[in-house]
């Protein structure tokens, strides 16, 4: 337990470092969600996109917001942002870099959800399987079939256990088309999302340091500043319980005193 305490209060010193290793497992953690999550996709063509992009950007944003409720200085930017003018300014370029910041750290969670479920194919493929380019594809000449019918056989392509529609088009055909587009797709989130990190990391000293350096102190002062005040209330209230149990046995003696009286 003790080994648990030294490790939390080191993260605790080292906001950055605590940042960084929460960063890193919520990515592992939407990662390891959406493995064991069971995805059922309804086969109903007013349903199945709804379902499948659905679970392609609800859980990132969920994920997003989540990464800024556990940055500890969401708090701090807050009170920054709302606090009266007085005699000391805001600074409105470290607050954006402030943000920024978060912003990044927050986004890498869902963006590890959004690369595994492009890359793995199934949200696309039960979102657009309504979409497949049957006269392409398959045979769109096939006899007895109206569009609505045809989009309800369509819709079923990710079912395989009641896809009825092998005359029209073949499943594993439907599958691999719309799952080779879901990983272009997916290779291509990846490609975008590791340029724009070269690109922040790379160009940042172009620009001003005074932000990120201002932006730095203060969140090293943050730091000194719990690690102080908890120095100081482990103190007060070490000193607060001495006074409390003296206290106390000097009532427990005098009620011996009175008891032996007696």
């Amino acid at each position: 337990m003790d080994k648990f305490r030294m490790i939390f209060q080191f993260l605790q010193s080292n906001q950055e470092s605590f940042m960084n290793g929460i960063c890193g497992i919520m990515a592992l953690a939407s990662a390891q969600m959406y493995s064991a999550f069971d995805f059922n996709c309804p086969c109903l063509p007013r349903y199945n996109q709804a379902y499948g992009l659905g679970i392609l950007l609800v859980p990132p944003f969920i994920l997003f917001l989540l990464g800024f409720v556990l940055n500890n200085n969401i708090s701090m930017l807050a009170e920054e942002w709302r606090r009266p003018q007085g005699q000391r300014g805001k600074d409105q370029a470290v607050l954006r870099y402030m943000f920024c910041s978060m912003a990044q750290r927050a986004m890498i969670a869902p963006a590890v959800w959004v690369s595994v479920t492009l890359l793995d194919g199934k949200c696309i493929t039960c979102a657009f399987c309504t979409s497949v380019p049957v006269e392409t594809l398959g045979n769109a000449s096939h006899p007895s079939l109206s569009q609505g019918d045809m989009k309800r056989v369509l819709a079923r392509i990710p079912c395989k256990e009641i896809y009825d529609g092998q005359e029209l088009i073949a499943n594993e055909v439907a599958i691999r088309y719309l799952r080779c587009i879901s990983q272009a797709l997916g290779w291509c989130f990846v490609l975008l999302m590791t340029t724009l990190a070269f690109l922040v990391r790379s160009l940042r000293p172009c620009f001003t340091q005074a932000a990120f350096l201002k932006s730095r102190y203060w969140s090293h002062y943050i730091d000194i500043e719990r690690k102080l005040f908890d120095e100081t209330c482990a103190e007060h209230a070490r000193s607060f319980a001495k006074v409390c149990i003296q206290q106390f046995f000097e009532g427990m003696s005098t009620d011996l005193a009175a008891a032996r009286c007696h």
